[in-house]
């Protein structure tokens, strides 16, 4: 009994000689409720299927907390303050919306915390230059420059635009208007609606009046499907032109046959079969749908579940060389450690993009993350 004791108070001290081992947690912020629930919820599946793709790194466990910010900015502040302040939380990603991103954003910095948006905002320094934030998507300028030179090629002269009046419809309609300085087309009319609008009789009539070659949605999701339903009651026979926030399949189902045609921007994760062998997209795509499947119990069929996938291989990837630097989880060092190294991302490969920041700027995608997709009897057809 006296060398049992011995050894295990020789054990004890020998494991409370080693390093405590901290997990790190991560404040995820969706909207599971409100009018930008049906993309919330398509993030909420992404995050899942990324803890559940890569759960651990260099021996730390990640912990996943949740919210529902309900499509609220306000909601979207607290959830953000309370899992930094009482969760501890080491990072933050989120959320459904730019408006609510933004006011994430703004937290983050305030409390020294890396957060990872899923909405394309732009982040500015803070009067010390530090950015503690970093946008996954593609910027609304590039995906809309695709659109626009498609436009071009089609032949399309005068184009019509219909979206929401909100600060997404003006990233859309700014990203593509800026193709008009060289001088291929001409945009007839701005029209908006709000994301809680149940017609816009009223917006289509106004653009149909211009006589326009062909026409851009600049809406988002279910609510994305209104213009082309209006203009399909119309017997509109032009071409239709989109943004990437349609690509999903509540979208498709809505919308119905009056979406055949229409033309847009996306990542290459959407037509990842379809992508030649040795795209950079291919084979972390691949691995995404798979534990997708495992962790939903369904196929993907959208594209923003894997902003938040690549948002989690980001995080992972940063996390590696943030615990090279001996920092801990959990203290505002890591933080920092972490916040640096993601911002020195260089050349990740991801579902939506390759992934390369500096401190300059809170975007790190470049064109390679944008390819051309056209619906076809319900399904989003490679169109490169």
């Amino acid at each position: 009994m006296k060398r049992f004791l011995r050894y295990t108070m020789l054990g004890g001290a020998l494991l409370a000689a080693l390093p405590a081992r901290a997990e790190i947690t991560v404040g995820f912020v969706t909207s599971l409720s409100g009018p930008a629930s049906s993309i919330g919820i398509l993030y909420s599946n992404g995050i899942k299927a990324a803890h559940l793709y890569r759960d651990a790194v260099a021996g730390e466990t990640i912990r996943l907390i949740q919210l529902d910010d309900g499509s609220d900015p306000s909601a979207a502040t607290r959830n953000a303050r309370k899992l930094v302040e009482e969760n501890k939380v080491d990072i933050l990603i989120g959320t459904s919306s730019a408006p609510s991103s933004l006011a994430m954003a703004a937290v983050a910095a305030e409390l020294k915390v890396p957060m990872i948006a899923i909405s394309p905002i732009n982040v500015e320094a803070s009067q010390s230059g530090d950015r503690w934030a970093i946008c996954v998507p593609q910027t609304p300028a590039l995906m809309m420059k695709a659109v626009t030179d498609r436009m071009a090629k089609n032949g399309t002269k005068k184009v019509g635009y219909i979206g929401f009046s909100d600060a997404w419809g003006d990233l859309v309609y700014n990203g593509a208007k800026a193709a008009e300085a060289g001088g291929h087309l001409a945009f007839t009319t701005d029209q908006r609606y709000t994301r809680t609008d149940s017609s816009v009789t009223g917006q289509i009539l106004k653009v149909l009046a211009t006589k326009p070659d062909g026409v851009l949605d600049g809406g988002s999701a279910t609510q994305g499907a209104l213009p082309l339903l209006a203009l399909q009651e119309r017997g509109y026979k032009g071409r239709l032109y989109g943004n990437p926030a349609l690509v999903n399949a509540d979208f498709i189902r809505v919308a119905g046959k009056s979406a055949e045609g229409i033309e847009l921007p996306t990542g290459p994760v959407i037509v990842a079969e379809q992508l030649p062998e040795g795209h950079f997209a291919k084979a972390p795509s691949l691995a995404f749908r798979e534990a997708y499947q495992k962790a939903n119990g369904t196929a993907s069929t959208d594209s923003f579940s894997a902003y938040a996938f690549d948002a989690w291989l980001i995080m992972t990837d940063a996390s590696k060389r943030a615990m090279a630097a001996e920092a801990k989880p959990g203290t505002p060092g890591f933080r920092r450690a972490l916040n640096e190294a993601i911002f020195s991302t260089k050349e990740l490969p991801g579902t939506e993009a390759v992934y390369s920041y500096t401190p300059a700027s809170s975007f790190g995608v470049d064109a390679r993350g944008v390819v051309m997709v056209r619906l076809q009897g319900g399904t989003w057809i490679y169109a490169p």
